[in-house]
C-alpha cells in the first residue's frame, strides 16, 4: 500500500513536469518557412574562337647523309671534327689512293697502247684495199690466177676484222680509264651536304669495303627541322565535316603552326604544315602530318618529342561554359543545369567539342542566353523553384533581415 502511494505521486509530477515543458515550447515563436534555395549562374553568350589541335610529335632532320665509302681501302686520314659543322664538299676522309693511282697509270697506259695499234690498222687497210681491187681487174682479164685474188681479199677482210677488233679494244681501254679514274676520284671522301657531323665510326687505319652497312659517320641539316605528328583520321573527318557545314570558316592560316617543347616552354619560331600524308596507318589509325620549322640557333634536335599547335578554323558563333557548370550524369554523360524563365531548374543533356582553357565549347544542348547553374549544383532537382544570381554578386540575405545590422552605420 505505501509503495502504491509513492507511485502515484512520481505519476503525478511527471505528468506536471511534462506540462510545464509544453507550455515553455508553445510560447517560443514558430521558425519561418525557408525560402528557395540561392544558386549563382552564368549566362551563355557566343563569341568568336580560334580553334587549335595539339598534336605529339617528333622532330627529325631535313636532310640526313649518311657517309659510306664507295671503294675498298685504308683510311689514311680524318680531316674533320665530330659534331662541328661540315660543308657540302669538305674533304672528310682520305683512302689510300696509291693502288688506284696505280690501276689509273695502267689503264691510260693501255689505252695508248690500243690507241697505236689501231692507228697501225687504219694505216695498213688502204694498201691491202687497193690491191685487192687491182687483183680483181687482173682476174677478169685472166692476167693473174684466180687464187692470188683469194688470197688478197681474204688478207683484206682479216685486216677489216683486225681493225674492228681495235676500235673495239680502244672502247674498251677508253672505259678502263674512266673507270679508274672514278675509282681514284672516290678516295677522298667529301660531305655531299651541308650539316652538322656526328660521331665517326671508324679510325684511321681501319679497312673499309664499298657500300659497307655501317656508315662511317652522318651528317644532319637541322636549319630548318621537319616536326612529324599524327591525327587521328576520325578528328580529321570531323574537322573536314565541321568545314562543308559551315560551323568553321578558314578565317586563319591553317599552314601555320607553332610548337610546344618538352619543358612545355613555346619555341619562338612559327612553322609551316607543308603535307598531310594520304595514307591511314592502320595500326593507329592516323595520319601523319608533316612541319618545316626554322631552327636557326639549333635548340631543336632530331628524335625531341615536341607538340604542335594547329590551326583548324574559326568559329563565330561558338558557345563556350565554364567547366565549372558541366557535370555527369550516372552514366558518365555531361549535362548542365539550366534556370528557366519560370525561375525553375532544368537539366540539359550536351555534346561537347572540347576544353578551351576552363571552358568547355558546346556542340550541342544550349543556346545563347540560357542561365547555367556554377554555383549551387548540389541543392537543385529538376523542376524546383530557386532564387538565381549572377555569378560573382553577392548572396542576399534571409527573408526579412535588417539591412543595417545593429552598430552598423545607416545606409545614406
Amino acid at each position: 500500500m505505501p509503495s502504491r502511494y509513492w507511485l502515484n505521486r512520481v505519476i503525478a509530477a511527471t505528468a506536471m513536469m511534462a506540462g510545464l515543458l509544453l507550455a515553455g515550447c508553445g510560447s517560443q515563436p514558430a521558425p519561418p518557412p525557408a525560402g528557395p534555395p540561392e544558386v549563382a549562374f552564368v549566362t551563355v553568350q557566343t563569341e568568336r574562337v580560334v580553334l587549335t589541335t595539339e598534336l605529339p610529335g617528333r622532330t627529325s632532320a631535313y636532310l640526313v647523309a649518311e657517309i659510306r665509302p664507295q671503294v675498298n681501302g685504308l683510311i689514311q686520314s680524318r680531316l674533320f671534327r665530330e659534331g662541328a659543322y661540315v660543308q657540302e664538299g669538305e674533304l672528310l676522309y682520305q683512302i689510300d689512293p696509291e693502288p688506284y693511282q696505280a690501276a689509273y697509270d695502267q689503264a691510260q697506259a693501255a689505252l695508248g697502247a690500243a690507241e697505236a695499234e689501231l692507228a697501225v690498222a687504219e694505216a695498213n687497210l688502204p694498201a691491202l684495199r687497193s690491191r685487192a681491187e687491182r687483183l680483181q681487174g687482173l682476174v677478169a682479164i685472166h692476167a693473174v690466177g684466180q687464187q692470188e685474188y683469194d688470197d688478197a681479199s681474204a688478207t683484206l677482210r682479216q685486216a677489216e676484222a683486225n681493225l674492228a677488233a681495235r676500235r673495239a679494244a680502244l672502247e674498251i681501254s677508253r672505259t678502263a680509264v674512266e673507270s679508274a679514274r672514278i675509282n681514284l676520284a672516290y678516295t677522298p671522301i667529301k660531305a655531299p651536304i651541308s650539316g652538322r657531323i656526328g660521331k665517326s665510326n671508324v679510325t684511321v687505319g681501319a679497312m673499309v669495303t664499298a657500300y659497307q652497312p655501317v656508315p662511317l659517320a652522318v651528317i644532319q641539316q637541322l636549319d630548318p627541322i621537319y616536326v612529324d605528328v599524327t591525327q587521328a583520321s576520325a578528328d580529321l573527318l570531323r574537322l573536314r565535316r565541321n568545314l562543308e557545314e559551315g560551323r568553321l570558316s578558314n578565317g586563319v592560316s591553317r599552314n601555320k603552326v607553332k610548337l610546344i617543347l618538352e619543358d612545355g616552354a613555346t619555341y619562338a619560331q612559327e612553322g609551316t604544315l607543308q603535307f598531310r600524308d594520304v595514307t591511314v596507318d592502320p595500326t593507329t589509325g592516323s595520319v601523319t602530318l608533316r612541319m618545316v620549322f626554322p631552327n636557326p640557333k639549333q635548340i631543336l634536335l632530331p628524335g625531341m618529342f615536341v607538340r604542335a599547335v594547329v590551326e583548324e578554323g574559326v568559329s563565330e558563333q561558338a558557345l563556350c561554359v565554364t567547366q565549372q557548370g558541366i557535370t555527369r550524369d550516372p552514366k558518365g554523360k555531361p549535362v548542365a543545369w539550366i534556370v528557366n524563365a519560370a525561375g525553375k531548374v532544368e537539366q540539359r543533356a550536351l555534346t561537347l567539342d572540347r576544353a578551351l582553357g576552363d571552358k568547355w565549347l558546346v556542340a550541342a544542348g544550349l543556346a545563347a542566353g540560357d542561365r547555367v547553374i556554377v554555383e549551387g549544383l548540389q541543392k537543385v532537382r529538376p523542376g524546383m523553384a530557386v532564387k538565381a544570381l549572377p555569378f560573382g554578386a553577392p548572396p542576399a540575405g534571409p527573408p526579412g533581415a535588417d539591412a543595417n545590422p545593429p552598430g552598423a552605420a545607416p545606409k545614406q
